[in-house]
């Protein structure tokens, strides 16, 4: 039969080309899922204005309180030629317009997974379409499903066909692109630190312009106070405030864009000149390199553009468009100008130029709104920093921690208490060892920039490979967008002494964190692979070990999305029992977002049709919720039990069509039906796209149909009782409690990683049974030692 695969020894097909090949059609099939919309799919006007009045509440409170400090941190030193002000505010208003505007809300919110971006989209919308994981878990036909892949290659285009097969022949390129999405995503969870130290002490400065006996430090530990609460209060949930925040953001938004105007026209309306890009040339001109350095402060007038991208799930691609062109830029910008022309007639007042530029009966209203705005902008950050973490941890590249959905409605809010609590500790020691704004930004800056960078890199790879743009686009986009970028990110790297080591090395902790966990799941996913039990293994070690059956139900869960992992006949060489029903439980988190619950489990007899052994791939999105065990337990049974009955059913079937081809072929047989042989694989060849969950209508009659028919449903009938009966006298979880360890022969600094890094990381992280919300008093760990 074309799909005999898994009775084949590993080790003898193990190889061929030097890639590992697969061994049966769950393989494949545990890719397939269908079609579905997404939430930025639906081009309802009504509801695209209604999301971006939403997502001003969510998105916008970064960039959106970054008038709060700006120009404090641009002249660090004081301003000594008041026209300078004209090259910053050029300079300003011009990021704003071809970073944030041009670059990510028309061409990047595109770059979308299914609706959901950021740096971990891109990296799995990239991977769909060239082989770039290092997991050995993909096949040829990835490209053939829908919703996985958008459309195949085409023949004619050289240029992405030349980078398809670069980057799947590539080591380093796989490499390169991993470890760049990893440190985009450090970066910013280290957004989720800065973030909240800038943006409440920025906001709580403002204290001293009605209290000027405040000093500093008090001002200080005010703001860690506002930190404690925040972060104690993450356990709620973003969704019991929710958008509720859109309206404060708006009225913030409308607060500074009347008060830019009102100091526009009181101070000094000429300097709409800025609009002149000659004044950015007059500007370097004149301060050489003093003007390249203050490019740090300037570029914090774009903060927070990344979570334009990292959001865009929860809205869509129009709402985002529309908010941020009708909204943020006009409001934000005119709070530039309105400052730099406050700031043309009172210099002195550069350090404290949000609150001191504000008309004095609006103080206190806009000072209530700008701390609520800084914790939002906080808030937005610190969810961000959960979701990229629960992302990271389904995609093998973090160790188990727990993670908490706080709402039924929006599958991304998640809340992580141990990341809470290392976040709020860090945030609270960034505020009190930096103290002000401008040593933060050192730091912030560096964050913002490399995100970016990195985003740049992976957007041409999607554009040669995906889009297939021409070259003659793909040129101008690097040479405008990736240079600016670097010249920025040179800025922030100058100041490294004066703050802007912080995320280097929070980055480099992550990095090494996730790049070691990442690495060993690898060389251990290629043991288990080598290693694997086909059914004909399975025969012979049932039969050797003369292993007995015992009641209840038992799940044995594996990474595996193919054959029974070597921790079985480890388990039955110590016990020789297995459960009445066993079923071998592989969690397989695809590179989409999300996978419809009725195309979750996909299952496979193990053994024969008679053992009442089965092998089932959970399938899940990398934004998908991992159900409790016992949801998740019936749900999975409940699979098992249609499975059983629509296989029979596809049998029936198959052995119908072989005995109407023999009749009318005049007796001579075409292929082989007999029972030993006829599986519910053959279903389903590589070539066909049937779907398990919809059962298959004969276009047979007569009274041999009929009678198959009864005599089926009889015994559909009789297995699932079986399963029923072995439910109700329990479910055990059977868990690899597998110890890694560096092979004699391995290298000293494999040695270092795998037994003492990995090793650290596994014992003070969540284990399964943790991870996967199950009772303990129904667990039963296995233990075995894989050397890699």
């Amino acid at each position: 039969m074309a799909l005999e695969t898994d009775k084949q020894n590993p080790r003898e097909a193990k190889k061929l080309g030097g890639k590992f090949q697969r061994h049966d059609s769950l393989y494949g099939d545990a890719e397939r899922v269908s079609g579905t919309g997404y939430h930025g799919s639906e081009d309802n006007w009504a509801r695209t204005l209604h999301l971006a009045f939403q997502c001003i509440g969510v998105i916008y409170g970064d960039i959106g309180t970054s008038p709060l400090y700006v120009y404090e941190s641009t002249f660090t030193s004081g301003i000594n030629n008041v026209d300078d002000l004209y090259g910053v505010l050029s300079l300003i208003l011009y990021s704003m317009i071809l970073l944030p505007m041009i670059k990510y809300v028309f061409i990047v919110l595109y770059a979308n997974d299914n609706g959901d971006g950021g740096t971990f989209a891109l990296y799995s919308l990239i991977s769909r379409y060239a082989k770039v994981s290092l997991i050995p878990n993909q096949q040829a036909d990835d490209a053939m499903v829908s919703n996985y892949s958008l459309e195949t290659v085409s023949a004619p285009m050289k240029r992405a066909q030349w980078t398809k097969k670069m980057l799947e022949s590539s080591k380093v390129a796989k490499l390169v692109i991993f470890l760049l999405t990893v440190l985009g995503t450090s970066m910013v969870i280290s957004d989720g630190v800065l973030t909240p130290a800038i943006s409440v002490i920025s906001a709580v400065s403002g204290l001293q312009q009605k209290a000027p006996h405040l000093k500093q430090d008090q001002m200080v530990w005010i703001s860690v106070a506002i930190l404690v609460v925040l972060f104690a209060v993450q356990r709620f949930g973003t969704d019991k405030v929710g958008y509720s925040f859109a309206p404060i953001i708006l009225l913030w938004f409308l607060f500074i864009g009347g008060i830019g105007i009102y100091n526009l026209i009181k101070y000094d309306i000429g300097v709409l000149r800025a609009f002149y890009p000659k004044y950015i040339i007059d500007y370097f001109k004149t301060n050489g390199k003093d003007a390249w350095i203050s490019l740090g402060g300037i570029l914090l007038c774009f903060t927070g553009t990344e979570a334009m991208f990292a959001d865009l799930g929860h809205f869509n691609i129009r709402s985002i468009q529309l908010s941020f062109s009708f909204i943020l830029f006009p409001s934000v910008s005119l709070a530039y100008i309105g400052q730099a022309a406050f700031l043309r007639k009172h210099p002195e007042h550069v350090f404290d130029t949000f609150y001191k530029s504000i008309p004095g009966p609006l103080f206190w209203p806009t000072f209530i709104i700008a701390v609520s705005a800084a914790i939002i902008a906080s808030q937005a950050m610190i969810s961000g920093s959960f979701a990229i973490i629960s992302q990271s941890q389904t995609l093998g590249c973090f160790p188990r921690v727990k993670v908490l959905h706080t709402s039924k409605l929006y599958e991304g809010q998640v809340y992580i208490p141990e990341v809470n609590f290392v976040l709020g500790f860090l945030c609270v020691i960034v505020t009190l060892g930096f103290k002000t704004t401008t040593n933060i930004g050192n730091a912030y800056g560096i964050c913002v920039t490399s995100v970016m960078v990195i985003t740049t890199i992976l957007l041409v790879v999607v554009m040669v490979l995906i889009w297939r743009v021409s070259i003659w686009l793909i040129i101008p986009f690097c040479l405008v967008f990736g240079s600016i970028e670097l010249v920025y990110l040179s800025s922030v790297l100058y100041k490294f002494k004066q703050g802007g080591y912080l995320p280097i090395v929070a980055a480099t902790i992550l990095v090494t964190i996730m790049g070691v966990w990442h690495y060993v799941h690898v060389k251990k996913y290629w043991y288990e692979l080598e290693h694997i039990v086909t059914n004909k293994d399975m025969g012979e070690l049932i039969q050797a070990h003369d292993v007995k059956r015992t009641p209840g139900v038992g799940f044995l869960y594996t990474e595996l999305v193919q054959g029974v992992p070597p921790i079985f006949p480890h388990l039955i060489e110590k016990i020789p029992f297995v459960h009445s029903i066993l079923v071998f439980v592989s969690i397989k988190h695809l590179p989409i977002p999300h996978v419809e619950v009725a195309e979750r489990f996909r299952f496979r007899k193990v053994e024969s049709r008679t053992s009442k052994m089965f092998r089932c791939v959970a399938r899940y999105g990398y934004s998908d919720r991992i159900e409790g065990a016992k949801e998740f337990a019936a749900s999975l049974i409940e699979g098992l039990q249609s499975y059983i009955e629509e296989g029979h059913f596809m049998t029936n079937i198959q052995e119908t069509e072989a005995e109407t081809t023999s009749i009318t072929e005049s007796n001579t047989r075409t292929r082989k039906a007999s029972s030993s042989t006829v599986y519910i694989e053959e279903a389903l060849r590589p070539s066909e796209t049937t779907d398990l969950t919809q059962p298959r209508i004969s276009s047979y009659s007569g009274h041999s149909s009929g009678r198959i028919s009864e005599d089926q449903s009889r015994t559909i009938a009789e297995e699932k009782q079986c399963i029923q009966s072995e439910l109700q006298k329990g479910v055990v979880y059977i868990l690899g409690e597998t110890e890694i360890q560096a092979g004699p022969n391995s290298s000293f600094f494999k040695k270092i990683v795998v037994n003492y890094m990995y090793s650290f990381l596994r014992k003070n992280f969540r284990q399964g049974e943790k991870a996967f919300a199950i009772p303990r008093q129904q667990v039963l760990k296995v233990g075995m030692v894989y050397e890699i």
